[in-house]
């Protein structure tokens, strides 16, 4: 290949052009000279740089990596990122809750199999919720989104209220498509009732004085635990660990379940 030295190396030292790596001319240079006019090398000097700016600017951020240590329920796992536990809230979908048998139980087992305890992940942060966990779209070692594959499978539903963030259409269309095969939670006609709405009966149902009667009062008694000091107010932050969190749970401190899913301070767990 004939090449002109010089003009490369001051075709190297323009200004649009140095961070471009060029390692060879695929024509000779001459042969460029007579070829194209300048206002045409202008252009394609500027090209690929534009090109490598656009690509930068629209690629996202790398996602991080995690270890899954546990499964909560089928929405909440706990990983290890570089040595920090998180608790982590999967984005976009709503899964049923434990208490609402035996779908809760379906859709833990379901996450389990999709992200087995020890297995890596991919998170795509989105935000934090208002009990301190991360929100985050989750992919499997093999790509897969693990929400969008619960919501296709009839484990769980798109979360409309949180949809903002996420393909909106395709979490949608996964759901119509269980919908229509009538798979796990739309087995009934409509499908079960919604968790966000479950959970929202269950708190107007514990603030009427018939059901505060039913709560397990002589616990603490039973377990030969001091009961809690009169005006005495826990906060998650506060409590030391979710074990002592459901204790209090069962004591009377119920603001500490604070989605009444039956689980005090989920972010300790």
């Amino acid at each position: 290949m004939i090449s002109d030295v010089t003009s490369i190396q001051e075709l190297m030292e323009d200004p649009w052009i140095k961070t471009i790596n060029i390692t060879q001319i695929p024509v000779p240079i001459r042969s460029w000279n007579a070829m194209i006019k300048p206002s045409q090398l202008d252009q394609m000097r500027v090209a690929p740089l534009l090109s490598f700016l656009i690509f930068t600017l629209l690629t996202p951020l790398a996602a991080a990596a995690a270890t899954v240590i546990s499964v909560g329920d089928g929405d909440t796992i706990r990983v290890d990122e570089s040595g920090k536990k998180i608790t982590i809230r999967v984005a976009c979908i709503d899964a049923p809750e434990m208490a609402q048998s035996p779908y809760g139980q379906k859709a833990r087992e379901a996450l389990q199999d999709l992200l087995p305890i020890g297995s890596t992940v991919t998170l795509k942060v989105q935000t934090k919720d208002r009990y301190g966990r991360t929100v985050v779209e989750v992919f499997t070692q093999n790509g897969a989104n693990a929400g969008l594959t619960l919501v296709q499978q009839g484990h769980a539903f798109a979360y409309r209220q949180y949809l903002k963030q996420c393909d909106t259409w395709v979490y949608l269309d996964r759901e119509k498509l269980a919908e229509r095969y009538r798979l796990g939670v739309w087995r009934s006609a409509r499908g079960i009732e919604r968790p966000w709405d479950w959970r929202a009966t269950r708190r107007g149902g514990e603030s009427k004085p018939k059901q505060r009667a039913e709560r397990p009062v002589n616990l603490t008694i039973i377990n030969g635990a001091a009961s809690p000091r009169p005006g005495r107010r826990w906060y998650c932050r506060t409590v030391g660990s979710w074990e002592h969190a459901q204790q209090l749970l069962r004591e009377g401190h119920t603001y500490l379940d604070g989605d009444s899913d039956g689980e005090a301070c989920e972010a300790l767990r």
